[in-house]
């Protein structure tokens, strides 16, 4: 047969979105089988079940943590359990305590800090306990690494060691300050207003994302000439980092062809500027459906009533993209892989004629 890949977006049902995302490619003789993140522990079986029905096997090549949040690490943990496993690709905080210990003034000892790092990112520490219980090897998805037919762009270690100490969640604060913020931040979080707008007018947020979306692993393939990126919940940093880091490595951009949208569609994740040079520039004008330039991908839950943001799906169309969301359900993007029974084409959502202000 020849060279193919399949990747599938299962919905993740839940207010907060989530990232849980299946693959199946071949290059050569033999297939392969990733899944990178695996939303909320209520998606497990979802996930669990396509892998058996859709892929026939039971075995996972590869898992792929992209970051520690719950809505991409917590569903992992019945998959690692439930399947043959070839590796885990996954980074863990505590790992690096010993480098990171003159940098936190309340702690004195490795052991503890170990320990306090791994309370808080309890998603990814219940991963690594499966993991070593079944004898699943654990490798650093740093820049530069292979993942079978993928190249991690992003992060690279310093940047990474870098956010570990940025993160409100590590030991800088307490647990109760944290807590209190938080619920401040929930109840103070701010109505959104919309614009209306023409054609080619985008406007983003230049508010940061979270330190831990900006730790999202992003990753780049080249497979039956076409190219795709996954991206995670990265940021802007990361997606920066990330392009340098391809070209330094001779592909030229713009030129995506399956593009994850980081975070949902969130629009603290993208600029204008990135948009451009990832994707290409704005069009004059709307291109005709079944002339798009490439595909975008996007994890947006139905019960989400905040992502994709409107702002993000109108640079998507600004540029031709193909948009497909889980907001009806689950999609796949594929090239040249087996027909699958009643896997159809979404509807592409609308160009919305207003943003957020």
């Amino acid at each position: 047969m020849a060279d193919f890949f399949e990747i599938d977006f299962i919905p993740v049902h839940r207010r907060d979105s989530g990232d849980a995302i299946s693959m199946r490619y071949q290059i050569g003789n033999s297939w392969e089988v990733h899944v990178v993140d695996g939303g909320f522990d209520s998606t497990t079986p979802l996930v669990a079940a396509h892998i058996r029905k859709n892929y026939g096997t039971d075995l996972i090549n590869r898992v792929i943590v992209t970051h520690p949040d719950q809505d991409h690490a917590e569903g992992l943990a019945g998959i690692l359990e439930d399947f043959r496993i070839g590796e885990l690709w996954m980074l863990r905080p505590w790992d690096y305590a010993e480098v990171l210990l003159p940098h936190f003034a309340r702690y004195n000892d490795v052991d503890r800090l170990r320990a306090r790092l791994r309370d808080d990112y309890p998603y990814i520490a219940k991963l690594e306990e499966i993991a070593v219980g079944r004898g699943i090897k654990i490798r650093e998805p740093f820049q530069g690494e292979q993942i079978g037919a993928f190249t991690v762009l992003a992060p690279h270690s310093t940047r990474y060691l870098n956010l570990i100490l940025e993160s409100e969640r590590t030991p800088q604060r307490s647990i109760r300050s944290k807590g209190i913020i938080d619920t401040i931040m929930e109840v103070t979080r701010p109505v959104v207003q919309f614009v209306r707008a023409g054609w080619g007018a985008e406007k983003f947020s230049s508010d940061p994302t979270s330190v831990e979306n900006e730790m999202s692993v992003v990753q780049y393939a080249h497979i039956c000439d076409k190219r795709i990126l996954l991206t995670g919940d990265a940021g802007r940093e990361g997606m920066t980092e990330a392009a340098d880091y391809l070209e330094s490595c001779g592909v030229q951009l713009p030129g995506i062809d399956r593009f994850q949208v980081p975070h949902h569609g969130g629009r603290r994740n993208m600029s204008t500027e990135l948009m451009d040079r990832w994707l290409g520039p704005r069009l004059p004008k709307p291109v005709k459906e079944g002339d798009e330039l490439f595909t975008a991908m996007i994890s947006s839950a139905k019960e989400d009533p905040e992502h994709p943001r409107k702002a993000v799906l109108r640079a998507l169309h600004h540029r031709g993209a193909k948009i497909a969301t889980t907001e009806n359900g689950q999609f796949r993007t594929q090239c040249n892989a087996p027909n699958r029974e009643g896997w159809v084409a979404l509807k592409q959502p609308p160009y919305p004629d207003e943003q957020e202000n």
